[in-house]
């Protein structure tokens, strides 16, 4: 088990020791790490997060490339992601950053790659096995396996002695419950699970982490937040682009695995659980284990699926694709809060808009004595991305002499109300978290089981063909029988509403 200080001390003098943390990015030459990873670590860097004198990172991948050259790549996405940050800053980021190349299947090239993290640990006079070892597999999960063998067999440090080893693994985890599983044993040989890291950026974003704040601080919620008040739950994902190039690997998996099943899945579990007894992370996770139990399995005729005109024309998609790029998934909840309220999961890419959001929309105000249900109900939407916002529609009176209403809203915009305060990315959070031990954030092996259960009776469907995607143009909703589903489930669509996103 790792130590759970953060600074540890010689045994033979009462001076605190210089904490050494040595952060590894496994496949640093692909897209990941250049587009997300870097940036993110810079971004912490840059807020004295990581501190020059204290951490070391190093790129490793099969590429045989110069450190250089490693950091020549990563610059562009750096400097562009945040343009006031200063030259200066850049540069210092970059020269902590070090390559090491080899296999993932070898010893040479791991036995390596420790050599060069114990030199650094060795230059920040940390002990033997003391210092922090943060391993990042952007990587496929096919070599996950391989990966983590090497990392544990050579690249260990000594936990007994004050340090710790954690690694992170992205996303997909695997592509049913059994290869789920199997991933999850091989990982589980090797490391704790106080060691293993699975990342849903999702978790990191600022408007998610918001929700337990705003679901558990503020009384007038409590009350209402139930099956009695709440008609229905929408959670939303959508992209106004296809897969633009990455049609092959999105064709293993289609919109329910990239999005849906852990993504949208994230969120639910944050809007339906139970108070934790205590923000510790187990308690979190303990009550969104108990949300996933509750699930109902999923009834065919509450899914629709989609398939955009132009997404077999990629040369990288097979001919006869049956995988979907659209899906509304309707999960019901067998549990005294939320029986009978349809939680109505909805992504889809190359549609009309791009926006992820939470809109939970309550119950018809009963003995309407201003007639206005033509309006539409009252209804809570917490916009994700883009424009982070939270607002409540409401009925109120028109201004003016007539007395006639029309729906409006309370609105809480993030850029209008916290000038000044950058937003950080998903990934910066996360990244810090794993440095700080907190894993409140990450998927719990138990809970990434249940909800591959959840899915993977109709995704075997989906592969076997025996469901098929509907047709729909790029630029629309997705397929209109999505939108008649969601009505069949309660939703009322609100007409001569939109709400405008302030500007500065």
């Amino acid at each position: 088990m790792e130590s759970s200080r953060n600074d540890s001390f010689t045994s033979d003098e009462n001076v605190p020791e210089i904490v050494c943390l040595s952060i590894i990015v496994l496949g640093a030459s692909g897209d990941l790490a250049k587009k997300k990873t870097f940036p993110a670590l810079f971004h912490l860097y840059s807020q004295g997060f990581l501190p020059p004198d204290e951490v070391h990172i190093f790129g490793y991948a099969r590429t045989k490339i110069s450190d250089d050259k490693l950091r020549n790549r990563i610059h562009g996405y750096i400097v562009s992601d945040r343009s006031a940050s200063p030259s200066e800053d850049v540069s210092k980021f970059l020269n902590l950053v070090k390559y090491v190349s080899g296999s993932y299947d070898s010893a040479e090239g791991f036995q390596l790659l420790d050599k060069e993290i114990e030199k650094q640990e060795t230059s920040k006079c940390s002990r033997e096995g003391s210092s922090q070892r943060l391993f990042y597999l952007a990587l496929p999960p096919s070599v996950y396996p391989s990966v983590c063998k090497m990392i544990r067999k050579y690249c260990m440090n000594k936990s007994d002695l004050g340090g710790w080893t954690r690694v992170v693994v992205e996303k997909p985890f695997g592509k049913d419950l059994d290869s789920a599983e199997k991933l999850s044993s091989q990982i589980g040989e090797l490391f704790d699970e106080t060691q293993i890291y699975r990342i849903d950026h999702y978790l990191g974003k600022e408007l998610v982490q918001n929700l337990l704040v705003h679901r558990f601080a503020n009384r007038f919620f409590l009350p209402l937040w139930n099956r009695d008040n709440i008609d229905n739950v929408q959670i939303v994902f959508r992209e106004d682009f296809g897969t633009e190039g990455r049609g092959g690997y999105f064709d293993e998996y289609g919109i329910i695995r990239d999005i849906i099943q852990n993504h949208l899945l994230q969120v639910l579990c944050l809007v339906a659980m139970e108070k934790p007894v205590s923000l510790k992370p187990e308690h979190i996770r303990d009550e969104k284990v108990k949300v996933l139990q509750s699930v109902l399995p999923i009834n065919d005729e509450e899914v629709v699926l989609g398939q955009y005109v132009g997404y077999r024309d990629d040369p990288t998609v097979p001919d006869h694709s049956n995988t979907p790029t659209f899906a509304t998934v309707i999960l019901r909840l067998h549990n005294e809060r939320w029986e009978g309220v349809p939680f109505i999961l909805k992504a889809g890419k190359a549609l009309n808009s791009r926006k992820a959001e939470i809109r939970v929309q309550f119950k018809e105000v009963p003995g309407d004595i201003f007639q206005c249900q033509k309006q539409g109900r009252n209804e809570f939407i917490i916009r994700l991305q883009p424009s982070e916002a939270m607002y409540m529609k409401l009925t109120v009176k028109q201004p003016g002499l007539e007395f006639s209403t029309v729906q409006s809203e309370l609105d809480l915009s993030y850029r209008q109300r916290y000038q000044g305060v950058t937003i950080p990315e998903a990934y910066e959070r996360l990244i810090l978290d794993t440095i700080r031990g907190d894993q409140q954030h990450f998927v719990r092996r138990d809970e990434l089981k249940v909800a591959w259960k959840i899915f993977t009776p109709l995704l075997h469907r989906i592969d076997n063909g025996e469901m098929n995607p509907f047709p729909y143009q790029p630029g629309s909703r997705g397929p209109a029988e999505a939108d008649e589903l969601s009505a069949k489930a309660g939703y009322v669509q609100t007409d001569g509403y939109t709400w405008i996103h302030p500007t500065l």
